[in-house]
């Protein structure tokens, strides 16, 4: 998989910080913990634990493990298909909306072409 569009996931997540949106990755929401983290809650922007979030998974938004401060590994087209997910969640409802902006159509495009790639493999 190519590394670019996982550094895209990362500037997207360091715009939101500078915007004063940043997304708070380091503990579980719920119980504190900073083991298995494995969601992010579409409302505080906060990660949820496994555990914590396993009631909740469905409403809740899926946390790519290559933004998970030591975790390290191959980075699928998956995980940055579930990163863009997030970062444009979260663009979308505390920037681009409050302001009558839609998103870039190149962003959505870029997840377009790597969910189009996942089917064919």
């Amino acid at each position: 998989a190519a590394v670019w569009p996982a550094l895209m996931v990362r500037w997207e997540l360091t715009l939101l910080d500078e915007l004063g949106f940043g997304l708070d990755l380091s503990s579980c929401a719920a119980t504190g913990t900073k083991q298995d983290l494995v969601y992010v809650s579409p409302k505080s922007g906060r990660a949820v634990s496994m555990e914590a979030g396993e009631p909740y998974k469905d409403k809740l938004l899926r946390l790519p493990t290559f933004l998970v401060k030591g975790r390290h590994g191959t980075i699928m087209h998956q995980d940055v298909i579930a990163g863009l997910t997030l970062t444009g969640h979260f663009l979308e409802t505390r920037v681009l909306i409050p302001r009558g902006e839609a998103m870039p159509e190149a962003s959505m495009r870029l997840r377009e072409l790597l969910e189009r790639r996942v089917k064919s493999t």
